[in-house]
C-alpha cells in the first residue's frame, strides 16, 4: 500500500576523484549515511555519478572516454550491489547514480537502478541521447518503465528525457506519483534546462519531480569534467500544496543533500479537486497524443 507521503533527499553530489574503489565505497557509504540520518525513505543521486570510478584505475583509464566507459560499465554489478547492501543497512529506497551498462549487443546505454531494502533492483535506461552521448556511442534505451514500492510509484527521466513531456506522461498514465530526474549538466544553462523541464512535468502531470545533480570540477575525466547545478524537489504551483511549486531548493554548486516531505496523497487529490486540473485536461489541447508509449509496470518489493 502507497505511503501518503514520502520523505525524500536529493543530492547535490560532488565529483571527486577517488584513488581506489575502497576510497570511492567510504564516500559512498557516507553519504548514505548522512542521506538516510535526515529521516529520508528514499535517496536519489545523479547522473553519470558512477563515473567518478573511473578515477580509481588510474589515467590510463580515467583520461581516455572509452576506457573509462568499458571499465565503469564493466563494475556495475559490483556498484549495484554495494548500494543494495547501503539500502538493506539503513532501510531506505535508493536510486543509484547512473553510469554505463553494456547491452548484449556491445553497445553502451546510460541506466540507473532503483534499489529497495529488501533486495530488489530496477532499471531505467536513459532514452533520448543528447549530442555528446551520441558522439561518446552511448545509445538510447527503448523501454519505459514505471515502478511501483512500498513507498510510492515512481518513474525516471534521466537528465534529457525530463525535457520530453511524452516520456514522463507515460509514466503518469501508468501510475507515477514522483518522477526522479537524475541529472548531469557542465553549464548553469544545462541546469535550467533540466530544472525547467522537471518543473514543467510537475505541472503536467500534477506528481512531484525530484532532481539531483552532479557538482564540482573534476578535469581529470573527458566526460564529467565540470559540473553544476542544485537539487530540487517540485510540486504543481497549487494552493494548499506549493505557491510556488518549489517544496525544496539547494544551493547552486554545494555538496549537500536537499529534503522535503511529498504529500503524495494531497497530489493526488488534486488531480480532481486543484484549481486547474491540468493532468485530466491533456486530453484536451488541441493535437494532444492519445497515449501510446508502452509502459513495463515493474513491481519491486
Amino acid at each position: 500500500m502507497t505511503k501518503k507521503t514520502l520523505k525524500v533527499a536529493s543530492s547535490q553530489y560532488p565529483i571527486g576523484q577517488p584513488k581506489t574503489l575502497a576510497e570511492w565505497e567510504e564516500k559512498i557509504a557516507l553519504w548514505v549515511k548522512n542521506g538516510a540520518a535526515t529521516g529520508a525513505e528514499l535517496l536519489v543521486f545523479p547522473e553519470y555519478a558512477a563515473i567518478e570510478q573511473a578515477a580509481c584505475f588510474g589515467p590510463e583509464v580515467y583520461s581516455d572516454l572509452q576506457a573509462t566507459l568499458a571499465k565503469v560499465a564493466q563494475i556495475k554489478d559490483a556498484r549495484v550491489q554495494f548500494h543494495v547492501d547501503l539500502a538493506k543497512k539503513y532501510k531506505v529506497h535508493i536510486l543509484v547514480g547512473s553510469g554505463p551498462e553494456k547491452t548484449a549487443d556491445g553497445l553502451f546505454v546510460n541506466s540507473a537502478q532503483l534499489v529497495t531494502p529488501k533486495g530488489s533492483v530496477g532499471v531505467q535506461e536513459k532514452l533520448v541521447m543528447t549530442p555528446f552521448e551520441k558522439n561518446w556511442g552511448v545509445t538510447a534505451g527503448k523501454t519505459v518503465r514505471v515502478f511501483e514500492t512500498s513507498i510510492g510509484t515512481f518513474g525516471i527521466a534521466i537528465c534529457y528525457d525530463s525535457e520530453f513531456p511524452l516520456i514522463s506522461r507515460a509514466m503518469a498514465e501508468a501510475g507515477a506519483q514522483v518522477l526522479l530526474v537524475p541529472s548531469c549538466t557542465e553549464r548553469i544553462s544545462g541546469y535550467h534546462r533540466v530544472r525547467t523541464g522537471s518543473m514543467a512535468r510537475a505541472l503536467e502531470n500534477t506528481i512531484a519531480a525530484v532532481q539531483s545533480p552532479t557538482v564540482g570540477d573534476a578535469p581529470w575525466s573527458p566526460a564529467v569534467d565540470f559540473n553544476a547545478g542544485a537539487a530540487g524537489i517540485y510540486v504543481p504551483s497549487e494552493h494548499g500544496i506549493s505557491d510556488t511549486g518549489v517544496l525544496a531548493q539547494g544551493t547552486l554548486n554545494a555538496a549537500e543533500w536537499v529534503v522535503a516531505e511529498i504529500d503524495i496523497a494531497r497530489l493526488t487529490h488534486l488531480r480532481v479537486s486543484a484549481e486547474m486540473h491540468n493532468f485530466g485536461d491533456w486530453s484536451v489541447q488541441p493535437g494532444a497524443p492519445t497515449p501510446k508509449v508502452d509502459v513495463d509496470v515493474v513491481k519491486l518489493i
